[in-house]
């Protein structure tokens, strides 16, 4: 009889220390879940206004210099062709009268063939600039891209948005705005190469 009852108190205890592991782990898990939680890191974000700062950057505006400067050059002589065109064609109306219907014809004829082909001339001068500037505009973007790419892994930034005529942000606060310190560093680091590429083409 007193080895069941021996044999009794022995399951009991194993049971008892078996539930009491069970309430120490469960204690410890609730604990740790009160624990104050390890800080989030704050996630660094900023936005550049991209029209602003094409408009500032030097870079972008010497191109559109260049190519102000090139369509005016390339246009002069097709200009001086245009108004020798426009003041023959307003003699026309005059000559006509002079010269009979028969000249009116031919001479017509002509004026027309040259107003399509003076058309076609400064459309395809257009066209040319166009591909031109489009080209070195790509690889300006491109590099400012890549730019605003290491510029935002050295500042620890998670997010760099764009704003302005590609807009992809509705609002944002003015003190996420860091596009005057990308203009500045970008106009610096322009300012700092341009002596180098002029000594590289001579």
């Amino acid at each position: 009889m007193k080895s069941k009852i021996h044999e009794y108190q022995k399951r009991n205890i194993k049971n008892m220390s078996k539930k009491a592991l069970v309430i120490i782990a469960l204690s410890i898990t609730v604990l740790s879940c009160n624990k104050p939680a390890t800080a989030v890191k704050e996630v660094k974000t900023a936005y550049v206004d991209t029209s602003v700062l094409m408009k500032e950057y030097t870079e972008a505006k010497d191109l559109e210099a260049k190519y102000k400067a090139k369509s005016e050059e390339k246009g002069r002589q097709l200009d001086a062709e245009i108004a020798r065109f426009k003041q023959e064609a307003a003699g026309f109306q005059a000559q006509a009268q002079a010269n009979g219907q028969a000249w009116a014809q031919q001479k017509g004829a002509e004026l027309q063939k040259r107003e399509q082909q003076l058309g076609a001339a400064q459309q395809q001068l257009a066209q040319e600039l166009q591909q031109e500037s489009g080209k070195e505009m790509d690889s300006l973007v491109s590099g400012v891209k890549k730019f605003i790419k290491t510029y935002g892994k050295e500042k620890g930034y998670s997010y760099i948005y764009g704003t302005g005529d590609a807009a992809s942000i509705l609002y944002a606060e003015d003190k996420y705005d860091i596009t005057k310190e990308i203009i500045k560093e970008l106009n610096d680091k322009y300012k700092s190469a341009t002596p180098k590429e002029a000594e590289a083409k001579k």
